[in-house]
């Protein structure tokens, strides 16, 4: 005789490999983007970029939606939504700036920040549009299937959920600068933006696994009690 909930455990098992089959199939683009669209660093480090603003997004819809039925943690969104968007915007923010600045040549003009329309510029030139596309549906993926459809929701906390990011993004872009510096002393060779991408869609797939892991364990805070 099946215990109760049984027959609900391969479909919660297949969440994790569909949203991992996701990361992986959005990751791969820039190989496309790469090989066929000739890509250089600044458009593959633009895209890892944009990464940061898809996950922030998210985030956001998480800490909405986390704890729905408990009336203080209503209340406690009220506080760490917008502090949360405003500081991982302002660090998202200069994020950006730096990798424009460094990898775009910005800073060798001469401008201080880049605006909104050189940014979409690169995107048009470089076709990202798909690529971007691509994050979207697979950071969406993982929303509905691992945090509504696994009932990590129910678990996390706020305190959790706006230290999430953080980890995920800074261990991940550091890799990635770097190697993305290493990259353009090798004249920007496609061999070596293929070892490029290898690394961060490694190292992305770790902080995936660990991330949803963390955020499936019930917490005590005050603010996101298990219940």
């Amino acid at each position: 005789m099946e215990t109760p909930g049984a027959s609900t455990e391969p479909a919660r098992a297949g969440g994790p490999r569909i949203s991992l089959a996701a990361l992986v199939a959005a990751n791969a683009m820039p190989l496309y983007g790469v090989v066929f669209l000739h890509w250089k660093v600044f458009p593959l480090i633009l895209f890892f970029w944009a990464e940061n603003v898809v996950i922030g997004v998210f985030n956001i819809l998480r800490m909405l939606a986390a704890k729905p039925s408990e009336g203080l943690v209503w209340l406690a969104k009220l506080f760490f939504i917008p502090f949360f968007t405003f500081h991982y915007g302002m660090f998202t923010f200069v994020h950006g700036v730096f990798v424009v600045g460094l990898f775009g040549g910005l800073f060798r003009q001469g401008a201080s920040a880049p605006t909104a329309e050189s940014v979409w510029q690169v995107v048009r030139d470089n076709q990202l549009h798909y690529a971007l596309l691509a994050l979207v549906v697979s950071h969406g993926i993982s929303f509905f299937v691992n945090y509504i459809g696994r009932g990590e929701y129910r678990t996390t906390s706020l305190q959790r959920l706006m230290t999430a990011p953080y980890g995920r993004v800074v261990v991940l872009h550091l890799a990635v600068l770097f190697g993305g510096f290493l990259v353009m002393a090798t004249h920007s060779s496609v061999a070596a933006l293929v070892l490029l991408i290898v690394l961060k869609v490694a190292l992305d797939i770790v902080a995936h696994l660990r991330e949803h892991a963390r955020l499936a364990r019930p917490t005590q805070h005050i603010w996101g009690r298990s219940s």
